[in-house]
Parts: structure tokens; C-alpha cells; sequence
């Protein structure tokens, strides 16, 4: 018993330190990701015509917000589409990035689990499966869903450094084809 009591006393402060070095790893991830999305950090608003896969145009009014968290990075954007018929609608959506142990690829922190923990969704049961990735002063979002029949829905948000502001660049894909497209400009606020 008593060599028992010595290799536990000897054990707790070799974990306390391994505790201690990964939370310092995952600040130092954490930083480095408020850091890699710095300069996109503000609010920008535009407006363009979404081209549908059929040429039909609609109007639509754009905003995104990028922000710091504790842990990452936060994108919030709106879309307001007016319709031929007058109908206007608007969509809202906000997405907390943390860092995922590669670098500049930025997973989606969408639920918490059983142990509190921000995880990703799960696209075989119909959610999205999000990340993010900055390269070349371009913040990209990327969200997948996983149609009932297994095809695919990627939908692409480019959003690009510029003078004044950002250039968005958008993409619906489903299953290898253009469903819609956008390309316009976002002024920062």
C-alpha cells in the first residue's frame, strides 16, 4: 500500500503539469486565431442580385459582422431578399470559430456537449457542418449539408480584404452545380 500511496503522490504533480501546458497550448491556439482573423474584425453592409441557376435575379441586402471570443473568432451575418412580389425576408446567422490544431482552419462551434464543450453539428442527421479558413487575406466560410438521399448542399462565403471594406464572393453548390452566385462589395462600417 504504501508504494501505491508513493507512485499516486508522484503521479498528481506530473498531471497538474500536463494540465497546465495544455491549457496554456489551447490559449496560445485560441490567440492565434483572434490573431489570424484581426483584420477582418469590424462591420461592413452592401447590397447585390443574387443570380439563380434559371438567370432570374433577386435583390438582396448583406451584412457581417466579425468579432473576437474568448476562444476564436465570432461571423454574425444577415441577408434581407425582397421578391418580386413584394415579400421581404430576412435571415440571420452567427457562428463562433475555434481553432482546430491545423493552421488557419477554424472549426464551427455550434452546440455544447455533455461536458460543456463547444462541437460541431452532425451532417448525417440533416445540420451543417461548418469551418472557417483565412488564406491570402481572405476569410472563407464553408457550410455542408447532407441531403436525405446523400447528395450534398457546400454552400462558399468568400470574404476578402479590400480597400474600405470586403468583397464577398458566394456560392451555392448542390451536388456539382452553381445554384446560386453573388460577387459584391461590403463597405466597412
Amino acid at each position: 500500500m504504501p508504494a501505491q500511496r508513493e507512485l499516486a503522490v508522484s503521479v498528481v504533480p506530473q498531471l497538474i503539469g500536463a494540465l497546465v501546458l495544455l491549457a496554456l497550448a489551447l490559449g496560445l491556439l485560441a490567440s492565434q486565431a483572434r490573431a489570424d482573423a484581426d483584420p477582418f474584425m469590424g462591420s461592413y453592409a452592401g447590397s447585390a442580385e443574387i443570380t439563380a441557376q434559371d438567370g432570374t435575379k433577386t435583390p438582396r441586402d448583406m451584412s457581417v459582422e466579425i468579432s473576437e471570443t474568448r476562444d476564436g473568432f465570432r461571423v454574425q451575418w444577415t441577408s434581407i431578399t425582397y421578391r418580386a412580389s413584394g415579400k421581404v425576408s430576412e435571415k440571420s446567422y452567427s457562428i463562433d470559430f475555434v481553432p482546430s490544431g491545423r493552421p488557419a482552419v477554424y472549426a464551427a462551434a455550434q452546440r455544447k456537449n455533455v461536458f460543456g464543450h463547444e462541437v460541431q453539428l452532425d451532417p448525417m442527421k440533416g445540420e451543417p457542418y461548418v469551418w472557417a479558413r483565412i488564406t491570402d487575406g481572405t476569410l472563407t466560410v464553408y457550410s455542408l449539408f447532407v441531403d436525405a438521399e446523400g447528395g450534398y448542399n457546400l454552400q462558399q462565403y468568400d470574404r476578402t480584404l479590400a480597400e474600405g471594406g470586403l468583397n464577398l464572393r458566394f456560392q451555392s453548390i448542390r451536388d456539382g452545380q452553381i445554384q446560386r452566385a453573388v460577387e459584391t462589395f461590403l463597405t466597412r462600417k
